[in-house]
C-alpha cells in the first residue's frame, strides 16, 4: 500500500506542472546517447508521449553525427572536419540526408508510432521548414582565413505553419537538421542550432538539450562545480575563457539564441539520465543547468 501511496504523491507533485505547461510548446534536442543505447532511447520515446497524451506540444530535433561517420566509412570516404564543422562535398551530402532523412528520422517516428504515440518525420526542406544560407568555413591554422567546406548551413528562417499544424492535429514532429536554399540546395545544418532557432520561431516554453553530461560545470574537471542557473552574460564570459568550449559551445548559444528571442527557459540535461525529460518537467528540483536571461 504503501508503494502505492508514493506513486499517488508523484502524480499530486506533477500536477501543477501538468497544468502550467499544458498546451505550451517544448522543443527537444535529442542527441548523444539517449539515441543509441537501446533502454535510454525507450525512456526517451516514452516521455515524449507522455508530454504528449497530458496536454504538451513536444517537437523533437535530432542530429546524427555518429551515424553519419559509421555509413561515411562503410562506403569508404573519410570524414574530414575543419574548426569542429563537417566538411560536406556534394557526395557527403547526399550521405548526411540519406542517414538523417531516411534513417534515423524514421527510426525516431516509427518508435514513437511503436510505443503508442502519432509521430510525423520532417526535414527542413519539407514546407520550407528552414531556410539556410551557405556558411564559410574558418581554418584557424592559417590566419582565420576563410575556406570553402561545401554544403553546410545557417539558419536563415523558419517557417513554422507545418509544426503547429501537425501539433494541432495531435501529431509529434520530428526534425532532422537538413535545410534548404534559396537555390535549391540542401544544406547540413548543426542540429543545436536547428532547435534553438526552432523554439525561437514557435516562441516554445522551453528548449530542452539532452547531452551526455550532467550539465555545465564551473571547473569542467570538478564534478562539484556544477552550474544549476547560468546567465547569459556570465555563459558568454565561461566561453571566451575556454570553460565551455568543444561541443558545448553550439548548445549554450542555442539556449541563448532562444532566450533572446522570448522563449521562457532553455535547459541543458543529462540525457544518459533514465527519464530524464521527466525528472525535468515535472519534478520541483529539476537537474542539470538552466541557462536564463
Amino acid at each position: 500500500m504503501n508503494e502505492l501511496v508514493e506513486r499517488a504523491n508523484v502524480l499530486i507533485e506533477a500536477l501543477p506542472y501538468i497544468r502550467n505547461f499544458f498546451g505550451k510548446t517544448f522543443v527537444i534536442k535529442y542527441g548523444g546517447s539517449a539515441m543509441s543505447d537501446p533502454e535510454l532511447k525507450k525512456a526517451v520515446i516514452l516521455d515524449v508521449i507522455l508530454l504528449k497524451y497530458v496536454g504538451l506540444n513536444p517537437v523533437l530535433v535530432h542530429g546524427g553525427g555518429p551515424e553519419i561517420d559509421r555509413m561515411m566509412a562503410r562506403l569508404g570516404k573519410e570524414p574530414k572536419f575543419l574548426s569542429g564543422l563537417r566538411v560536406t562535398d556534394k557526395e557527403t551530402m547526399e550521405i548526411v540526408q540519406m542517414v538523417l532523412v531516411g534513417s534515423v528520422n524514421q527510426e525516431i517516428v516509427s518508435l514513437l508510432n511503436k510505443y503508442g504515440g502519432k509521430s510525423i518525420g520532417l526535414s527542413g526542406k519539407d514546407g520550407n521548414l528552414i531556410i539556410a544560407k551557405k556558411r564559410k568555413g574558418v581554418d584557424l591554422t592559417a590566419g582565420r582565413k576563410e575556406v570553402d567546406i561545401g554544403f553546410v548551413g545557417d539558419v536563415e528562417a523558419v517557417n513554422t505553419e507545418v509544426i503547429k499544424l501537425l501539433a494541432g492535429q495531435g501529431y509529434i514532429p520530428v526534425v532532422s537538421s537538413i535545410g534548404v536554399g534559396l537555390d535549391g540546395e540542401s544544406y547540413n545544418i548543426n542540429a543545436d542550432a536547428v532547435a534553438g532557432h526552432l523554439a525561437a520561431a514557435l516562441k516554445a516554453d522551453k528548449l530542452i538539450m539532452l547531452t551526455d553530461v550532467e550539465g555545465i560545470f564551473e571547473d569542467p574537471g570538478d564534478p562539484n562545480t556544477l552550474v544549476s542557473a547560468l546567465q547569459i552574460d556570465r555563459a558568454h564570459k565561461m566561453i571566451e575563457e575556454g570553460q565551455i568550449d568543444g561541443g558545448m559551445i553550439p548548445k549554450v548559444e542555442a539556449c541563448v539564441k532562444a532566450l533572446e528571442s522570448g522563449v521562457a527557459r532553455t535547459h541543458i540535461i543529462d540525457g544518459r539520465k533514465m527519464h530524464s525529460l521527466l525528472l525535468e518537467v515535472f519534478t520541483d528540483r529539476g537537474i542539470g543547468t538552466m541557462v536564463v536571461s
